[in-house]
């Protein structure tokens, strides 16, 4: 079992920036992807960013060269760096991970809002 715990969001104007962690506890040594997804109202969730546990990444194409994700293996912690926040932004973020078993997790999630 493992359990995620989100940080880091809150509100902010457009232009700004805003850093989401995501700690695991629990069995992390079974940990392979981590990754952001998010959920605007009224729609699906979707993919935001996705590392591998050798370093590799991922990006939708409406976050890159905006968000950068990283992860620091030692403290079973993902980050998802968000800078020129738009209003389309807007969402609550969830932490997910997936293990060497094919398990998907999820945090509890996290809302960010972007004010214009």
């Amino acid at each position: 079992q493992v359990h995620l715990v989100e940080s880091g969001g809150g509100l902010v104007q457009a232009g700004g920036s805003l850093r989401l962690s995501c700690a695991a506890s629990g069995s992390v040594f079974s940990i392979n992807n981590m990754g952001w997804y998010r959920q605007a109202p009224g729609k699906q969730r979707e993919l935001v960013a996705e590392i591998t546990s050798g370093g590799s990444t991922n990006y939708r194409d409406f976050v890159k060269g905006r968000f950068t994700i990283s992860r620091d293996n030692a403290k079973n912690t993902v980050y998802l760096q968000m800078n020129s926040l738009k209003p389309e932004d807007t969402a609550v973020y969830y932490c997910t991970l997936v293990t060497i078993s094919h398990y998907r997790y999820w945090g509890q999630g996290t809302q960010v809002t972007v004010s214009s």
